[in-house]
């Protein structure tokens, strides 16, 4: 007993001298605790983008070994506030999608520009190409014989019908194995407009169905390889092929003009035929589009335009899949000045998603996902569609569409007509002067470098009320930050970015594309990141291996907006 006692005391008069001489030692030097970082949570499925992004897929982004060290500003006057958790929509890939027309040549025997649509990754290339889908058969080199010679047009005057034929091989045109070609080598994927029109003016017993056939054996002949279709382009307009038709050739007893009732029962019946001919391909996941309006018709405009939401909705018996628009968001034909162009994206975009979401529920339709497969600007008579400010409206749009929701967006148009400038091709169709075939215009290298450093979510971006520019933000699943600015204002801003939820890691890297002094405010160059173009338009050839600029976040991860400019940085994470 009395050696337990004594080993007791030992142990106690042991911790006593411990203690005693921490209590003598300096209080060590407190280390401040790491900010709470509350995780991302993805929101639920927007039904505006809905299936789009069934084929989602994570996103990383090494960061660059190679790179310009640049200073970063240490005065600001704005501040953009990022969240890092607030996700406000996975990203579908479908948003950078494009167009290819039948005018347009081969494209797929120039290697350079095919590596350049590659680059660009527009995923999505719809075809065959506008009006002329309403005139196009994929499977023929001459017209049907129900097929007529001639089409009426709006004013009920005749007209050569102008028919497209998909097996036409010709070095000018694009045929519809030259179009699968060309998404195979740049790793896209289609979305295809069948011809409505030949339901209407075709000279058949039952052109409906014969239409109808003409759309599924497509269906077949495709074989899987496209998931996204829509019946008709814009076949609302008086200008397309469907609208107006000559009653003494019809067979089934049409109007002469056409209304969104009737299309919406044919519609019902060509997505019948081809539902089947995709399930008979194994093709179950065939997504079928109808055409919308996308804004309140002016009233200058046809009972056909003026009526078609409402006859259309409250017939179609929810048998589309997603509902089809297109905008082209500045005033028609209209010499718009660069500041004028570059408020559109934000109000029009907005005006037009809450339009058409509001069409749908006044008719007791669901919301169902929206394809904007058509977008550019109807500005002429300055170079403005060939020109960095359309690039940057490019940009603009993009982020809006994210921001939006909308599931798919496809520009239009890889190549077109340069009619002096009033040209909405990304690339050169060889008619420019002085500049070759397949160069890229200003619009590419904006959306190339936008996709770059766009991760896979789009995350809250909130900025003070100081300064005249945009910002989109978002994430990469390996942690960064992607950022997307725009500054519409013609003296340069300096942004100071706040990052919340976010712990910074080491450097940050950012690309600033600038136009040249050609051409006044509408420069056809664009500069990235101090190199241009060689040529009298577009921008450097090394764009994919140009260095970004550089700098460490332990100088702040503030950003210098030049004028009328588009930059786009990626941020570390810790």
């Amino acid at each position: 007993m009395k050696k337990i006692i004594l080993v007791t005391v030992s142990i106690l008069l042991l911790q006593l001298s411990s203690c005693s001489k921490q209590d003598d030692s300096p209080d060590p030097t407190p280390t401040p605790e790491d900010p709470v970082i509350k995780p991302q949570t993805d929101p639920s499925v927007s039904n505006t983008i809905g299936f789009f992004l069934d084929n989602w897929a994570s996103k990383s982004l090494t960061s660059p070994t190679n790179y310009t060290v640049a200073a970063v500003p240490e005065a600001t006057t704005s501040t953009v506030t990022v969240d890092y958790a607030n996700v406000i929509t996975k990203i579908p890939s479908s948003i950078y999608g494009n167009n290819a027309n039948l005018w347009s040549g081969k494209m797929i025997t120039n290697t350079t520009l095919v590596n350049d649509i590659k680059n660009l990754k527009p995923n999505i290339i719809r075809f065959p190409g506008g009006s002329i889908s309403d005139v196009y058969f994929w499977n023929a080199l001459n017209a049907p014989s129900t097929a007529p010679s001639k089409l009426i047009k709006a004013d009920g005057t005749e007209v050569e019908s102008g028919f497209w034929f998909g097996k036409n091989d010709a070095d000018w045109t694009i045929s519809l194995d030259n179009y699968y070609q060309l998404l195979q080598s740049t790793n896209s994927k289609g979305i295809i407009t069948v011809n409505y029109g030949y339901a209407r003016y075709g000279t058949g017993a039952n052109p409906v169905q014969d239409a109808a056939k003409l759309a599924a054996d497509w269906v077949t002949y495709d074989n899987g390889r496209t998931q996204y279709w829509e019946i008709g382009n814009e076949v609302f307009a008086d200008w397309e092929a469907s609208y107006r038709i000559n009653t003494a050739n019809n067979k089934d007893g049409q109007p002469e003009l056409l209304n969104g009732k009737l299309y919406a029962e044919h519609f019902k019946i060509i997505a019948a035929a081809m539902r089947l001919a995709a399930a008979a391909v194994g093709n179950s996941n065939i997504k079928i589009g109808a055409v919308m309006v996308e804004n309140t018709p002016a009233s200058y405009l046809p009972d056909c335009h003026k009526t078609w939401n409402d006859k259309l909705l409250r017939n179609i018996d929810g048998k589309a899949d997603y509902y089809i628009i297109h905008n082209y968001y500045t005033d028609y034909n209209t010499n718009a000045p660069a500041a004028e162009i570059l408020e559109t994206p934000k109000k029009v975009t907005s005006e037009m998603m809450a339009f058409c979401k509001n069409e749908l529920s006044i008719t007791n339709n669901e919301i169902k996902p929206f394809a904007l497969d058509e977008w550019n600007i109807f500005s002429t008579g300055s170079k403005q569609q060939v020109s960095h400010i359309n690039g940057m409206h490019a940009v603009l749009i993009l982020g809006e569409v994210l921001k939006n929701k909308i599931g798919l967006s496809a520009r239009w148009d890889l190549a077109n007509g340069w009619s002096n400038g009033d040209d909405h091709g990304t690339f050169s169709n060889g008619d420019e002067p002085n500049i070759p075939k397949g160069t890229p215009r200003p619009a590419f290298y904006h959306m190339y470098y936008f996709q770059k450093y766009m991760g896979d979510r789009l995350i809250e971006a909130t900025k003070d009320a100081n300064g005249n520019y945009e910002v989109y933000a978002s994430s990469f699943s390996d942690g960064k930050v992607g950022l997307a600015f725009v500054n519409k204002a013609t003296t340069s801003i300096n942004i100071k970015v706040k990052l919340n939820n976010f712990l910074t890691g080491k450097r940050m890297f950012w690309y600033t594309l600038v136009g040249d002094t050609d051409n006044g405010e509408f420069s056809r160059k664009v500069i990235i990141n101090g190199t241009g173009p060689s040529l009298v338009a577009g921008g450097p050839i090394n764009y994919a291996s140009l260095k970004p600029f550089s700098a460490e976040t332990t100088k702040g991860t503030n950003i210098t907006l030049p004028a009328r400019s588009s930059v786009f940085v990626v941020i570390e994470k810790k």
